[in-house]
């Protein structure tokens, strides 16, 4: 039995590691040069704008409720791509300048569409460019808000649309301290105030009024857009959402992809309590209409010029404003760095419906949130996240300290009785039914559980997966410092052995067909060499089939883990030094010899003696 349940234990371990090597690995890397290749094809017929129409697909006068196409992106002639600086330099703007963001509002048509996150650079190096996230019409990748209104159906109403310049008074920058007021009127009876305020990280506040000196009422729908056009490069994990996301009141989480989302086309939903937008593994930029309000939020995909034009909308049931009257409507807009805290911040200032949910902490989040949790506060008093990592570590080994000391004191009994069970075999060397028997009786004498050497194995499984999810969607990991030649703990020990280090001028990474098995850094050989270690701390196998795959299965965890994120190795790494110590101890406490180095001496005999 004991036999068994050793190989069923190794084949279950590289079955686990080989599976996530190919969900985490192999498949992200396929998805990677698909998307490359759908955005060099794109590159050749690029679109421009995907601005609301004012006057398509409005609702019905009377109706209450818009119709499903409201606001629509407007299909527009493809035009040459422009540089990003041209493109910003050649409009009348306001300056947006925060802490956190720096970029500028378009006076024509309001629109939200110029937005760098000056925190966040996009590489390791402080010197690299600040991380862009908005950009506008005619570059390489739109991508923007808006605000505005949707007439009533039959209306001729002179509203405020994307050819509209407005008119900047007061402040000549949108700041934390001051807020930009633009004016449009109609020169029908209506004025449009918009008041745009920031705070010092990522929030936008936008307030509309509609003041009416005309000679009639005037009804119309408040809406506010997330526009993207192109395919973005995703990440392309299967644990890890992007594209358009909301928590759409009582219907919960709204996720699609970018590819399920252009089989859909559009999609809608009658709600209140709502949040929406676009969310990327690190950044996102959605709409926070207020809580109480009802409106219609919609996903919607299309195709202009070739290239799919991705927008999350919300429209507002229809207010009127009276003659002589005015009316306001308030609205938030996020747009930045899915920082944890400030998320959570958000979340309890505006009331929202579980807006934590933009993080995409996965099914098991209730391990996931407290590990993030455990190993940001030990950073915050150590100063580094590796070493918060192995701090962590020490958590749970002490946390299952229990556990593990049962589980490693079978299993010292088990190699004490091992004698006694050669015995048996001898004495039944034909009878493998009463050689069962007889272990079984024996196991029950000395209380010994023949499984409890799977408990450490089984303990482990779900803290390395939710560890490595903190990792992968956390922007506190993005770029986060170890020691040495560790810059960036989420991402794969940037050495390779197969160029010893670098003192060798190629990268071996980049050899076809083969080059993704030879990236093996410094940390994946540590964490072999003691998962090696951990497996001669015990006899080996009397089957030969079995001793094949404990001899190996270092080997094979060393390739498979030297993609994972450095953190995850370093992780695992000071796990096996600390289940070897660990498990040390315990096996002298209950008087079974601890037989490591004679094992790693034979080994290393058995290896001179075969050569």
């Amino acid at each position: 039995m004991t036999e068994n349940r050793n190989t069923i234990i190794a084949i279950l371990l590289s079955g686990i590691v080989l599976i996530a090597w190919q969900v985490f690995y192999n498949m992200p890397q396929m998805e990677k040069q698909r998307a490359a290749q759908q955005a060099q094809m794109q590159a050749a017929n690029p679109a421009n704008s995907s601005a609301p129409s004012a006057t398509t697909n409005t609702p019905e006068a009377g109706s209450g409720a818009p119709s499903a196409g409201s606001p629509a992106p407007q299909q527009q002639q493809n035009e040459p791509v422009k540089d990003r600086a041209d493109v910003i330099a050649s409009s009348a703007r306001v300056k947006i300048d925060t802490p956190a963001i720096i970029g500028s509002i378009s006076l024509k048509g309001a629109r939200i569409d110029d937005v760098a996150l000056v925190k966040y650079r996009e590489t390791v190096d402080p010197k690299s460019p600040a991380v862009v996230l908005f950009s506008p019409s005619g570059t390489k990748e739109p991508y923007y808000a808006e605000f505005g209104y949707v007439p009533a159906a039959g209306s001729t109403v002179k509203l405020p649309t994307l050819d509209t310049v407005w008119t900047q008074q007061g402040s000549n920058a949108l700041t934390p301290a001051t807020p930009v007021v633009l004016k449009y009127n109609n020169g029908e009876g209506l004025t449009f105030t918009r008041t745009i305020s920031i705070d010092d990280k990522y929030l936008f506040g936008i307030k509309d009024e509609v003041a009416n000196v005309g000679t009639a009422p005037t009804t119309v729908y408040p809406f506010g857009l997330v526009s993207r056009h192109g395919v973005p490069e995703t990440a392309g994990y299967y644990i890890l959402h992007e594209g358009p996301i909301g928590v759409l009141g009582d219907k919960g989480l709204q996720e699609y992809t970018y590819k399920k989302m252009d089989e859909a086309k559009s999609v809608e939903y009658k709600v209140t309590n709502a949040w929406l937008g676009i969310t990327d593994k690190y950044w996102a930029a959605t709409l926070l209409p207020d809580p109480a309000a009802s409106l219609t939020a919609r996903y919607s995909s299309n195709l202009v010029g070739g290239v799919h034009t991705y927008q999350t909308d919300y429209l507002l049931d229809p207010v009127t404003v009276p003659i002589g009257g005015n009316t306001t409507t308030s609205t938030h807009l996020f747009v930045g760095a899915k920082e944890v805290g400030q998320i959570n911040a958000y979340d309890t200032q505006l009331h929202l419906n579980r807006f934590e949910l933009l993080i995409d902490w996965g099914w098991f989040y209730f391990i996931t949130k407290p590990m993030f949790w455990a190993i940001d506060t030990l950073n915050h008093l150590v100063g580094n996240f590796g070493v918060a990592i192995l701090l962590v570590t020490v958590l749970v080994k002490a946390i299952f300290f229990p556990l593990a000391n049962k589980s490693y004191a079978s299993m010292a009994k088990m190699k004490a009785i091992q004698p006694q069970i050669a015995a048996m075999k001898e004495k039944y060397p034909d009878d493998k039914v009463k050689q069962q028997q007889e272990m079984m009786e024996l196991y029950k004498k000395e209380k010994i559980n023949p499984i409890a050497g799977c408990l450490p194995i089984v303990i482990q499984i779900p803290v390395f997966f939710s560890l490595y999810k903190v990792l992968f969607v956390t922007i506190e990991m993005r770029h986060a410092p170890f020691f040495g030649w560790i810059h960036d703990l989420s991402a794969p020990d940037p050495t390779h052995i197969f160029n010893l280090f670098g003192m060798l001028p190629f990268d071996p990474s980049q050899v076809p067909l083969i080059g993704h098995y030879l990236a093996i850094g410094a940390w994946p050989i540590i964490m072999g060499i003691t998962m090696w270690f951990q497996m001669k701390l015990n006899p080996a196998p009397p089957d030969p089939a079995q001793k094949i795959i404990f001899d190996w299965m270092p080997v094979i965890f060393t390739f498979m883990l030297a993609s994972f994120p450095a953190g995850l190795v370093i992780y695992w790494a000071w796990n096996n030094t600390l289940s070897v110590l660990q498990q040390s101890v315990i096996m002298k406490k209950n008087g079974a010899k601890i037989e490591l180095f004679d094992n790693v001496k034979s080994a290393f005999a058995g290896s001179k003696k075969t050569s």
